[in-house]
């Protein structure tokens, strides 16, 4: 198994020192829309630059055609 006792300590080292500050301590987690509004700009870079728009339109088209549409 992996040594866990570091990172445990360490998180809670991070929860006191941003509770002492004032903070509230980060959930861990995000708005899944959030998640999309960081990822799109590069994803859009990466299919231009690698001409990706038509891979993107075949996997949505064979995934429409396995749903039945």
């Amino acid at each position: 198994m992996a040594d866990t006792t570091g990172r445990t300590a360490l998180r809670a080292h991070g929860r006191r020192v941003a509770s002492a500050l004032g903070g509230r301590q980060p959930s861990g987690t995000r708005h899944p829309l959030v998640a999309v509004a960081m990822v799109m700009p590069l994803a859009i870079v990466l299919s231009v630059v690698f001409g990706g728009w038509e891979a993107v339109l075949t996997q949505a088209s064979s995934v429409a055609g396995m749903l039945g549409r």
